[in-house]
């Protein structure tokens, strides 16, 4: 039973009404009649029939696993397969829809860790770690039935994927969801080693969506898509088990693929829904497809209707975390502030892409620095901005430029240095020297929200996912279909020289599992068609307002005015074509900003001070000040800031390709003790600790990590530690 929630109170208040009545009861029974008839008891209340919800398109499938030969956490490949290299294809140009699942598992568990030994993996987390930090679970396979259902209004368009993984050990007596919504633009695994691998640990049945993004591949000249289960068929064949389709008539796929050939589709960018503003409720639907699925598994059968099941797990006796990473963060944060059934009983969030919306009421202070001067803004505001900015600021000194040429070969070097000089070219800064653009550039990041903290990522994430998020969200955001080439920007192969080539059919038979969901990803890259000469890979590419490889800064900053409103460069309002599609952009901003309201809803977030990607001044941070700017008296809200800590674990695993391993430590390993706090709160009520910033030691490269480099937060934390808010100023300690 829950001991912390809402229906405790209920309960106690029921049971001590009903004592408040025993006198009274009583001394109407000494009044009676013994020879009035005794009342008729009342009839027992008829069973709640179990209902498969009306969202679900068709039938739920389910799969049942061994944790042998294949298993719900691992696909049979346990912590020694998750260690190797990825499996190989028995017909690479036809996977099975096993290997697809499998390969899907693998990649997308070591996506979001540092999956090294040296890193923690198998060490201090990982499938073979137990729920007490021991390593006593083997492999680390779990035996169970997995569950995958399409949620669709009938059309085909939406089918967003949601899963329900029950491990064998799952306890009817005593249960418990843990939500897993995919970070990124990843499919339904795409929580699998985070929020999937605590949740199983537990006994919990996992609850999946992949948020209607996923691997949504269409191949506008094959007009081939990837289906639900992975595989490749042609739109016409696929019909509504395509994961997507474009939406595209004949006329005008084969129009568009004339003028541009060899051009795909995605399905965040281009299923014209904006996937984001339905994020909480898909995150929401799928655990009531989890309550579903545990009543037709664990329900008792209602003898006059014969295959009925009777709803014996509820909210009432379930417990009941919205969690995941990124993305998925944010879509539990969203869960949770749309809960108007009270299906969740806590969150437990890391590195959340929270968008709190107008956030006027908060100022924020770091140490004895001056107020942050930018904060709170959109995803796609920051992101539009650092695509213009954040080139040049990468060769900054201050920046510590790579070495890597595996990484960063010397053409990037000098497209940055072109990038510099043609913003200088555009009055968009104003340095004499290169050097003086390019630390002028990172002061504007600085400036707009990213910190010292952050100067040596500013790199890293231009080369892996500042392009690639701004254009994406541009699309989504505005809901722009892939034939309207918007900015200039469209999706395809390319060659070595980064030309449009065609697909590659090997490659595209694996996407399913190799995918991350948003360009560029296994074989397909952002090419900008406006280059001169031709169209060109964004990074090769030549913009015509500088002539010069500057990482198409025309392009840029074009998606810019279309987030703003306001032409980049001169800070003229819009006009014409670009000023409706810039009205979709930002209508499709509004759609998805968070209210931060979570109505004493017991949260912890968690986020790493460098976080480059989603920079805490505009996500965690604004998420949780908003919270205490409206719920401050009520609140039940933790927000634990991890120092040396950034978003992407997983490129810590590359060593000296990008030195972070002697810069960084796993956040991972706080999301677990976030997941074990709220367990233990929710479970125990043991008490969530004072919001506080956790002082972590990077480690030397090639050194192990270990407890002493990434401690646990404090019961109560020292006053240095402390996050303070009050009259509307967070307050955030060195």
């Amino acid at each position: 039973m829950k001991t912390s929630r809402r229906f405790a109170s209920k309960y106690l208040l029921r049971q001590q009404a009903l004592l408040g009545l025993t006198p009274l009861l009583l001394a109407l029974g000494a009044c009676s009649s013994n020879d009035d008839p005794a009342p008729e008891p009342p009839p027992p209340p008829a069973p709640v029939v179990n209902m498969l919800p009306t969202f679900v398109a068709g039938t739920v499938t389910q799969a049942s696993y061994d944790g042998s030969s294949d298993d719900l956490l691992t696909a049979g490949l346990g912590k020694t397969g998750l260690l190797g290299a990825a499996p190989a294809f028995a017909v690479p140009a036809t996977p099975t829809v096993a290997e697809l699942r499998r390969n899907a598992i693998y990649n997308n568990y070591r996506a979001l860790i540092d999956y090294t030994v040296v890193g923690g993996f198998t060490r201090l987390y990982g499938p073979n770690i137990d729920t007490t930090g021991a390593d006593t679970l083997g492999e680390g396979k779990v035996k169970g039935t997995e569950y995958i259902a399409v949620a669709d209004d009938g059309t085909g368009s939406q089918n967003v994927v949601l899963m329900v993984q029950v491990p064998s050990n799952f306890d009817a007596k005593n249960p418990c969801i843990v939500t897993a919504t995919s970070s990124g633009s990843r499919g339904v695994y795409g929580a699998i080693g985070t929020a999937g691998e605590w949740g199983l640990k537990r006994g919990c049945a996992v609850a999946y969506a992949d948020k209607g993004s996923g691997n949504g591949l269409h191949d506008l000249s094959s007009d081939n898509v990837i289906q639900i289960d992975g595989t490749i068929a042609t739109a016409t064949v696929a019909g509504k088990k395509a994961h997507f389709n474009a939406g595209l008539s004949e006329a005008e796929r084969l129009g568009y693929i004339a003028a541009f050939p060899n051009r795909v589709a995605y399905k965040h960018a281009h299923s014209q829904q904006n996937p984001e503003k339905d994020w909480g409720r898909d995150t929401l639907r799928a655990v009531k497809l989890a309550f579903y699925v545990l009543n037709e598994k664990y329900g008792t059968d209602i003898a006059a209707q014969p295959g009925k099941k009777e709803v014996v797990i509820t909210p009432a006796n379930t417990i009941v975390i919205a969690s995941s990473v990124s993305n998925g963060g944010g879509a539990a944060l969203a869960a949770a502030e749309q809960d108007t059934e009270s299906l969740i009983d806590g969150v437990a969030v890391t590195e959340p892409m929270a968008q709190p919306g107008a956030n006027t009421g908060l100022t924020i202070k770091q140490g004895a620095a001056g107020a942050v001067a930018t904060h709170s803004k959109p995803l796609v505001d920051y992101f539009s901005f650092a695509n213009i900015y954040q080139p040049c600021a990468a060769v900054s000194a201050q920046a510590g430029l790579s070495v890597s040429a595996a990484f960063w070969p010397a053409a990037y070097t000098a497209n940055a240095q072109n990038r510099c000089a043609a913003l200088k070219t555009r009055g968009l800064l104003t340095g004499a020297t290169l050097a003086d653009q390019a630390d002028e550039a990172l002061a504007k990041m600085n400036a707009y929200g990213w910190q010292a903290e952050n100067n040596f990522l500013q790199q890293s994430h231009f080369r892996f996912a500042t392009n690639s998020i701004a254009v994406n969200y541009v699309n989504s955001y505005g809901k722009f279909k892939p034939s309207e080439n918007v900015c200039g920007f469209s999706y395809a192969a390319t060659s070595a020289a980064g030309d449009v080539v065609a697909q590659n059919p090997v490659i595209q038979a694996g996407l399913f599992s190799s995918g991350n969901g948003v360009p560029p990803t296994s074989g397909v890259n952002i090419v900008f068609n406006d280059s001169v000469g031709g169209a060109k890979l964004d990074f090769l590419a030549t913009s015509a307002g500088s002539g010069l490889a500057d990482f198409a800064l025309d392009g840029a900053l074009c998606m810019r005015s279309l987030v703003t409103g306001k032409d980049a460069v001169s800070g003229a309002s819009l006009f014409g074509v670009q000023k409706s599609q810039s009205d979709r952009v930002i209508k499709g901003m509004g759609e998805v900003q968070l209210t931060a309201k979570l109505r004493a809803l017991p949260t912890i977030i968690v986020a790493g001070r460098s976080d480059t990607l989603i920079p805490v001044n505009h996500a965690a941070r604004a998420y949780y000040g908003k919270n205490q700017v409206l719920e401050a008296a009520t609140s039940k809200t933790r927000y634990y800031e991890v120092t040396n800590a950034q978003h992407f674990d997983t490129f810590i695993a590359f060593g000296a390709l990008l030195g972070y391993d002697s810069r960084f430590v796993p956040l991972h390993v706080y999301f677990g003790r976030a997941m074990d706090q709220m367990w233990a709160h929710l479970k125990n009520g043991v008490a969530l600790p004072a919001s506080q910033v956790v002082h972590t030691t990077p480690r030397a490269a090639g050194v192990n990590v270990t407890l002493a480099n990434v401690p646990v937060w404090a019961p109560s934390p020292a006053a240095s530690d402390a996050i303070g808010f009050a009259a509307g100023v967070l307050t955030i300690p060195e």
